[in-house]
């Protein structure tokens, strides 16, 4: 049966419709806010898939470059694999979601959403995320929704509830906040250095507004809710626990994970997989269960530890910072390097500076983004965490990784008038154990002063964890979390910025949700952290940009040319900027604004382009002096190009002081000579002249 629902949100009507299309999906709604259209669907597999120990739930965002009126760009005319922008969506639909499906469902769920329409001002990828949250809730997969997502924007210290495009361009703030019933779930932030009280007013600004959206989701699904299937439950049985703990007592699994070394750890935890093993090898069932049982006992004797104990398993203080280690200049040859280290976490960081015509260009939904000037890319090799296995191009991770320390860092940025480089960073993981993207934003912000990028200010990142009981008042925040207090605790806290503000933050949890007062305290945890790690860490090691570029980094001179002379330096089929490019080797960018970028690693080549470009839109008048070269000669004179498609002729009279004879008396093509503007008649015929007379400038009369 046919249903439609509708609210006003933000100023826009939102309409849900239910039943009108995808029938045979477990959930399924037409989304429509104002004219952006997504189709988001829920669909689950009947059974439960085998030899899993983890929630297999998929989340895709297709783009169809149909709802912008675009057809797709190459040979083949379809869409192709997702775009960055997709991928980073997906993410932030799965993020908040995850932890409401129970976590001993082992059926495959697809959380699928198709932009079919898009206006600019209603995102489409806000669209998704509450379609994808509605048909899951309406659905009869378990699920202990709904949630709700805002994005907000701030204009003049102002907030904006779900911003226009135009609104997103000026907004010092770009936050996505997902809230259940009572509790925050997943903050997503960019931000110009926003301070700390100012971004969690925004947050629980956000947090209101999800639950009036929530309440309005309540009346769907009281209609069009289906009852929640029942499913085969893949939890440990406790017979087995029991037998585990016999056989390792909590002292020894204790004893096992408290240690500072991630591989020490692990051999220990190997070497009690082994012996359960060996002690249940006759119980075929066990058998396929001993590491996700011991992994459990692991997650509760770290949590129990953290959380009652207030021990950690390396030992630090629950506030404490593991050790940092920073260096510049590791890699000779490259524009700018740098390296940073915490604990058992390293990211050796590449800065590339290139010409602005080497900016990623962008084919998506986004009409107003259709190139990115600066890219920050993140790699993670599986030696990194000491494993084997083939590489195969960044995954979802990777790309997401890489997307938030490229958030973090846009805000320090010059300006393309300041600094006119395309800016590529590359973090590559030499060494994991937690946080890997915050130490690419410190190793980012190393190597891009390195390399001589005036950035505004430096950038540090660093992650805070959480262990909750049984309550809301029982918790415990951890600051710089390691890879094992990740795994088995309830959350990653990112948190980036400078001293001034957050420019970025990235919260996944675990649970149901987080109350203000952790929010308040894993906020003012990354903050003196933050401070800690600029001024006593990176701040000694590089404590400014450097004023002059790698030798081995191209060089740009910036010009202004009238835009209305821009066809004379381009030229017929663009012979002239051609011609100028073959002689002196640098890359020319111009844009319709009139402005020029010169680049090479020449520096005369540089300064000859610009001066031959100069010659070219400066109109020539009577005592200018020009160097050019000599390209035709005559009975009566010589013919010397001043600048592309511009030549001037020296009479035989005017070649020397001295009477000449023939004209290759004095020069041949292809002479270099400098030669002075003596007339330019009125047909525009420029006549020359190289007597010494009258190159000398003249003296003033007394």
């Amino acid at each position: 049966m046919f249903k439609s629902y509708s609210m006003d949100l933000a100023g826009r009507k939102l309409t849900v419709e239910v039943g009108r299309v995808a029938a045979q999906a477990n959930g399924a709604v037409f989304m429509h806010y104002g004219d952006t259209v997504v189709l988001s669907t829920a669909t689950a597999s009947t059974k439960p898939r085998e030899g899993i120990d983890f929630f297999p739930l998929s989340v895709e965002f297709e783009e169809k470059l149909y709802a912008v009126g675009k057809i797709p760009g190459g040979f083949n005319k379809r869409e192709g694999k997702a775009s960055e922008n997709a991928v980073l969506t997906a993410r932030v639909i799965d993020r908040p979601m995850r932890p409401l499906f129970p976590k001993d469902y082992r059926n495959d769920v697809t959380l699928d959403n198709i932009v079919m329409s898009v206006d600019p001002n209603c995102s489409p990828e806000l669209t998704a995320m509450l379609g994808s949250a509605i048909a899951t809730s309406i659905s009869d997969i378990p699920f202990a929704g709904p949630c709700a997502t805002t994005q907000v924007g701030m204009i003049d210290g102002e907030f904006i509830i779900n911003p226009t495009a135009d609104q997103k361009h000026v907004s010092d703030l770009a936050l996505t906040v997902a809230s259940t019933r009572e509790k925050v779930i997943m903050i997503e932030a960019g931000a110009n250095e926003v301070p700390e009280d100012k971004m969690i007013e925004a947050i629980f600004k956000a947090d209101q507004v999800n639950k009036e959206i929530i309440a309005f989701i309540d009346t769907i699904v009281a209609e069009c809710g289906k009852e929640k299937h029942t499913y085969e439950s893949c939890a440990i049985p406790e017979e087995l626990f029991a037998a585990i703990k016999e056989l390792v007592p909590p002292a020894e699994m204790e004893e096992a994970v408290f240690t500072d070394d991630k591989q020490t750890r692990e051999g220990n935890i190997r070497a009690i997989n082994e012996r359960l093993e060996e002690a249940f090898a006759e119980n075929e069932e066990w058998l396929g269960l001993i590491d996700e049982a011991v992994y459990q006992y692991q997650k509760k004797t770290v949590r129990k530890m953290i959380l009652k104990d207030h021990k950690r398993p390396d030992g630090r203080a629950i506030t404490e910072i593991r050790h940092l280690a920073a260096e510049v200049d590791l890699l000779p040859r490259v524009h700018g390097s740098g390296m940073f280290t915490r604990g058992q976490t390293q990211i050796l960081n590449a800065c590339t500076l290139a010409p602005l015509s080497e900016a990623q260009r962008l084919d998506g939904l986004d009409e107003n983004e259709t190139s990115k000037r600066y890219m920050h890319h993140y790699n993670f090799p599986s030696f990194s965490v000491g494993e084997t296995k083939p590489s195969r191009g960044p995954g979802r991770r990777e790309i997401g990784h890489g997307a938030l320390a490229e958030r973090a860092l846009v805000p320090v940025l010059p300006s393309e008038e300041e600094f006119p480089y395309a800016i590529r960073t590359v973090s590559e993981t030499m060494e994991s154990n937690g946080s890997t993207s915050q130490a690419s934003i410190c190793a980012s912000t190393l190597s891009l002063m390195a390399a001589g990028v005036p950035i505004k200010d430096m950038v540090a990142g660093i992650s805070c964890g959480l262990v909750t009981g049984e309550t809301d008042d029982d918790y415990l925040v951890l600051t710089d979390i390691q890879g094992l207090e990740d795994f088995f605790g309830d959350m990653d806290f990112k948190v980036a910025g400078t001293k001034k503000g957050i420019t970025a933050i990235q919260m996944d949890i675990k649970i149901h949700g987080l109350t203000r007062p952790i929010i308040e305290e894993a906020i003012t945890r990354t903050r003196e952290a933050r401070i800690h790690i600029l001024d006593d860490v990176m701040r000694p090691v590089i404590s400014e940009p450097r004023k002059h570029l790698s030798p081995y980094a191209p060089k740009i001179v910036q010009i202004n040319i009238d835009p209305q002379k821009i066809g004379d330096v381009v030229g017929k089929q663009g012979k002239v900027i051609n011609k100028i490019i073959e002689e002196t080797g640098v890359k020319i960018d111009i844009n319709d604004d009139g402005s020029v970028n010169v680049c090479g690693t020449d520096e005369a080549m540089i300064n000859r382009a610009v001066q031959i470009i100069k010659s070219i839109v400066t109109e020539i008048e009577p005592g200018m002096i020009f160097t050019g070269k000599v390209v035709r000669l005559m009975n009566f004179g010589a013919f010397v190009e001043l600048a592309p498609g511009k030549d001037g002729m020296i009479h035989i009279s005017k070649l020397s002081e001295k009477r000449v004879n023939t004209v290759e008396d004095v020069v041949n093509i292809g002479d270099e000579v400098t030669v002075k503007v003596i007339e330019v008649d009125k047909m525009g015929r420029i006549n020359l002249s190289m007597k010494p007379s009258d190159l000398a400038p003249k003296k003033e009369s007394k």
